[in-house]
C-alpha cells in the first residue's frame, strides 16, 4: 500500500511570518499540533505546539511578535507519495516522529502521514503500535 492511500490531503500550512500567537491560534482551529510553514510556495520547516512552548515561550519570547520562522524547526523529514506505508512507518521509527509531510517528486507538499492514519486507513495497529513504542524511546522524562 503507498502512502498516496492514506494520508491526510486536507492539510495547511502557515507562512513563516505568523507570530508564535497567530500560530497557536490557528492550531486552535484546526485542532492540530502540527503545522508546515512556507515562505512563498517553499516548504522551509515544521511548527508544532511543542516549539511554540519549548522554543519560544520557556524562552521568554513575546508570542505576539515572534515569528514562526524564529523558531521552527528547519530539518523537515519527508517521503514521497508513491512511497509504501512500511517505509515510511520505518522513516517516522528512525527519526522518532509522529507525522511525515508527504511530497510528490517535484517536492511539493502533498499530505500529511500520522500513526493513526497508518492504524486507522491501513489497518496496520501493529505497525503503528510499533512506531509508537519505538519514537517514544526512552519514556521517562529527563530529570
Amino acid at each position: 500500500m503507498n502512502v498516496s492511500e492514506i494520508m491526510t490531503t486536507d492539510f495547511e500550512m502557515i507562512d513563516s511570518t505568523y507570530s508564535l500567537t497567530e500560530a497557536a491560534e490557528k492550531m486552535k482551529s484546526l485542532n492540530v499540533g502540527f503545522l508546515p510553514v512556507r515562505e512563498g510556495t517553499r516548504l522551509i520547516g515544521l511548527l508544532t505546539d511543542r516549539d511554540i512552548v519549548i522554543r519560544g515561550l520557556s524562552e521568554g519570547l513575546d508570542p505576539g511578535s515572534t515569528q514562526v520562522k524564529d523558531i521552527l524547526s528547519s530539518e523537515v523529514v519527508y517521503c514521497y507519495d508513491d512511497d509504501s506505508v512500511e517505509d515510511a512507518a520505518r522513516l517516522m521509527e528512525d527519526n522518532q516522529i509522529r507525522r511525515l509531510v508527504i511530497v510528490n517528486h517535484d517536492q511539493t507538499p502533498v499530505g500529511i502521514l500520522s500513526i493513526g492514519d497508518i492504524a486507522v486507513k491501513s489497518g496496520q495497529e501493529e505497525l503503528a503500535g510499533e512506531i509508537l513504542e519505538r519514537i517514544s524511546e526512552p519514556a521517562a522524562p529527563v530529570r
